[in-house]
């Protein structure tokens, strides 16, 4: 047992996460879906425009899927906003939805483009058309460019992703398979990967190098959308790449956003259970992290332990965090009041020592990662843990920590000596001229 220092279900609520925002006179907090009836999968505490009513709010909720209207996911530093929704319920045809254009359009300046990607491919949006949904009819939404940037077997969720998976982990388990079967089975995965970080690199570009605000979404809403907005953040906030960061990244965008943990982590992942729903979309946001941790070590404050440790916790833990589909069942449940937050244990001084980066050196800018082939790494760390011996990297890990522990320590006795050495010249001077005044006395 552990007393709790502070409860982590009320770190990162969005009165809270959105403060500065909400000084503004651009943003408000909306109670309209405090009985979870607009969206069942969204919070009961909601970021909009303030110059959108509820009421519009609620006819653009009826225009997307599942009630997920465009909402706010990030704000940049340029003032460019990141939105995030599901797709259009078009019925069939170019149906129109004027709330839904005013939200979006509240969002952009005078005479601004923002842009519409989407994470589905032309193929798969006239698939979804046949049954009702679709993408942005253009010429409604004429102050938005829509751009396809498809991750379908993510937004799908078909089973393909978990299969990609399973042979990935068997590969990692046949320490004599040839090297043609080891790249076939590990390259599927990879390229989830890949194509997850290339839609979140266009994102972050959009938002950051062209200045424009951006809207992403895919059919649902719940996976591919997720990866890429969060990834987006990683790259361009520093904040997300700090041990609190990531925290309030996850409750933000993953919790709070109504990602649905129990029926995709309803059986692990490492096994391909063949169950329905079962995706390790999570994982993949994960991956991408490690990623950018490899191509940016010095950038983030915590190390890749603290990843697989959330990971971990996802499936299998005895706090709540991770528990049910979204915040109305976790209401539903009493799991606030029954259970204890992952991040109350993890921001534990004892507990989160072990987890801190040693190398992290504060970096204001983004990280604009490589995402080529060559580029990317297998997380040996999670993949391989129980086939390759980490015993010699942990040392390595090990001493890397001592060393920087002792150069803070000489650049602290360096800073101690300088300021000794300051004083004593002071003395002297004093000394000199005291010496001096006497001199002149006689």
């Amino acid at each position: 047992m552990y007393s709790i220092l502070e409860d982590g279900y009320t770190l990162f609520g969005p009165e809270v996460e959105f403060t500065k925002l909400l000084a503004s006179e651009e943003w408000r907090i909306s109670h309209v879906n405090r009985t979870y009836s607009v969206c069942s999968s969204y919070s009961s505490v909601l970021v909009v425009p303030k110059s959108i009513d509820d009421d519009t709010v609620v006819a653009s909720a009826n225009f997307r899927e599942g009630g997920r209207f465009p909402i706010l996911s990030y704000k940049h530093d340029n003032g460019t906003v990141l939105l995030r929704s599901s797709q259009p319920l078009l019925n069939g045809s170019n149906r129109r939805c004027k709330a839904d254009e005013k939200i979006l359009n509240s969002v952009l300046g005078p005479y601004k483009k923002g842009y519409i990607i989407d994470m589905r491919s032309s193929t798969y949006v006239n698939n979804c058309k046949s049954k009702g949904g679709g993408t942005e009819p253009d010429g409604h939404y004429n102050q938005w460019k829509k751009v396809f940037k498809p991750l379908d077997k993510i937004s799908k969720c078909d089973g393909s992703v978990l299969e990609h998976l399973s042979k990935l982990i068997d590969a990692c388990s046949e320490t004599n398979s040839t090297s043609d079967k080891w790249l076939s089975r590990c390259s599927n995965w990879m390229t989830h990967i890949q194509n997850a970080l290339n839609a979140a690199c266009l994102v972050a570009q959009c938002l950051d190098k062209d200045g424009a605000s951006v809207l992403v979404h895919g059919s649902s809403g719940l996976d591919a959308t997720l990866i890429v907005t969060s990834i987006a953040q990683v790259i361009l906030n520093p904040d997300c790449r700090t041990v609190r960061g990531l925290q309030a990244l996850i409750e933000r965008e993953w919790l709070q956003s109504g990602h649905p943990f129990h029926t995709r982590h309803l059986k692990f992942c490492f096994y391909n259970s063949k169950t329905k729903g079962v995706q390790p979309t999570f994982l993949i946001f994960l991956d991408c992290i490690h990623q950018l941790h490899q191509q940016f070590p010095c950038s983030f404050e915590f190390k890749t332990d603290m990843l697989i440790l959330i990971f971990e916790h996802s499936y299998f833990s005895q706090f709540g965090t991770f528990l049910a589909n979204c915040e109305r069942e976790r209401v539903d449940i009493e799991l606030f009041r029954k259970t204890t937050s992952l991040w109350s244990y993890l921001n534990r001084p004892d507990v989160l020592t072990s987890l801190l980066n040693p190398t992290y050196e504060p970096n204001r800018f983004p990280i604009w990662p490589s995402v080529a082939p060559v580029s990317l790494q297998l997380w040996n760390d999670l993949y391989l843990r129980w086939i390759v011996d980490q015993q010699q990297q942990r040392r390595a890990a090990l001493k890397v920590q001592k060393l920087v522990q002792h150069a803070k320590d000489l650049r602290s006795k360096a800073a101690k000596l300088r300021k000794q050495l300051q004083d004593q010249l002071k003395e002297y001077q004093v000394v000199v001229l005291e010496a001096k005044e006497c001199d002149d006395d006689d």
